[in-house]
């Protein structure tokens, strides 16, 4: 009897010291980063689009926090790399489509504090267009070498010539490429995996990092698409159905939000949507301001406004907009700051607005440099700048107030300024003067 009595306490210290773990896990919060390729803010509903129905996102906005003035790069490798790393680009950034091996990204973050790390979507890290300066071009174990536990991914060996990320995409997962499939859709391969990933780790803390192919050009049908239909229009390329891949963009928030509901995981992860630079110049979208131009690869704001949204169940008690600026630095020093880690980064943590503090100022400026280092047609836009929400300062001297000048058409004369904008452009050159000079 007594050997009985004692087999049932230790069971059941067992089975709380189980539950206790469980629940030690659990107040870990899951993260989902999911970064858009090329979406600037004048694409979506909540930031006033007027023809492109985006009701997930729109849920999450009116849940959560709306960011109104998050600031990319205004390309795709220099904005992966700076928001990876959390550092400014002349710091380490060496050739388009490359991440140094000696970086520490906010996978290896996560991963040093205990969680399952993935990755799917776009890759382009490799240095695929360098081969002659890169030896590991076609290692495809660097998305673990950079803290990823799993992945899921597009380009990583391959260029897109070899195979493209839509329709019958060339897909790479965990070291081993996936048959080709005329019918499969990328997007739909990369979502389905963040979800078999979530379900299978739902029971400890996970780190997903979804940087997604769509909206990128070339502009195709979607499984969604009347034209999906006919395989010979599958690669079409028309600004046509730049809405339908918004759609379709909407479409997978809504299903990894809906998965983590089913899971009761929604009040326990933070979930994350933004994108890596601004629309492509064929895209004019309308909004209740008027048409805009996409500013993909330029440094004026439709180049680098980029939407951020952000939900965490109840823990956001009220949603509300949040009006500061936000750099792609700070998204590695809010990681690092949410996990308890040194802040090794030019970031600012954003953690207490995401917690629900909406008067936190957690920057004055934002900074940029960038310097592609690609082709001519890109390169020839490089710059340095710092900006506040209205105004923005070059390099070069050159001044801009971007509220009233969006495309940055005439620079403001130092003699026409008032002596409030004096005072800006004075603070705005001791920001740029933090920095290195300029080396064409």
């Amino acid at each position: 009897m007594k050997s009985k009595i004692t087999f049932l306490l230790i069971f059941a210290l067992l089975a709380c010291f189980s539950c206790s773990n469980k629940h030690e896990n659990q107040d870990k919060p899951n993260v989902i980063l999911i970064m858009v390729d090329d979406m600037g803010v004048e694409t979506l509903e909540t930031y006033g689009n007027i023809e492109n129905p985006t009701p997930n996102l729109n849920t999450m906005a009116s849940n959560g926090i709306r960011f109104d003035n998050c600031i990319s790069q205004p390309l795709c490798t220099p904005s992966r790399v700076k928001m990876m790393t959390g550092k400014y680009n002349y710091r380490n950034y060496g050739y388009f489509g490359h991440l140094d091996n000696n970086e520490k990204t906010f996978g290896h973050l996560f991963q040093d504090q205990g969680y399952a790390t993935c990755i799917a979507g776009k890759w382009q890290l490799n240095g695929i267009a360098y081969k002659d300066k890169i030896k590991d071009w076609n290692d495809t174990s660097r998305p673990y070498k950079f803290g990823f536990d799993e992945y899921c991914l597009w380009q990583i060996t391959n260029a897109k010539a070899e195979g493209e990320r839509f329709a019958d995409p060339l897909i790479i997962q965990n070291g081993k490429k996936l048959p080709r499939n005329k019918d499969g859709y990328g997007p739909d391969i990369f979502s389905n995996y963040v979800i078999d990933f979530i379900k299978k780790q739902k029971d400890k803390p996970f780190f997903v990092y979804y940087p997604m192919v769509l909206v990128h050009d070339p502009f195709v049908p979607t499984p969604d698409s009347k034209d999906w239909a006919d395989e010979t229009k599958r690669y079409n390329d028309s600004t046509v159905y730049f809405k339908d891949m918004v759609a379709y963009t909407d479409k997978i928030v809504g299903k990894i939000n809906s998965t983590l509901k089913e899971l009761k995981l929604e009040d326990n992860t933070i979930v994350i949507f933004t994108a890596d630079n601004g629309t492509h110049p064929r895209i004019y979208s309308k909004t209740s301001k008027g048409v805009v131009q996409g500013g993909k690869g330029n440094t004026i704001n439709t180049g680098i406004h980029v939407p951020l949204i952000a939900s965490w169940g109840k823990n956001i008690k009220q949603a509300f907009n949040y009006n500061g600026l936000i750099e792609f630095s700070d998204f590695y020093a809010t990681f690092a700051d949410m996990l308890g880690q040194e802040n090794q980064s030019d970031g600012k943590s954003f953690l207490r607005i995401l917690e629900g503090k909406q008067n936190v100022n957690t920057r004055e400026t934002a900074f940029v440099h960038y310097n592609p280092k690609w082709k001519p047609n890109v390169t020839k836009n490089k710059n340095q700048f710092v900006m506040t929400n209205s105004y923005k300062l070059y390099q070069d001297g050159k001044f801009f107030n971007t509220q009233k000048d969006p495309r940055e058409a005439h620079h403001l004369s130092h003699k026409t300024l008032t002596t409030e904008e004096l005072a800006i452009k004075s603070k705005l050159e001791k920001e740029l003067s933090r920095h290195p000079e300029w080396n064409n």
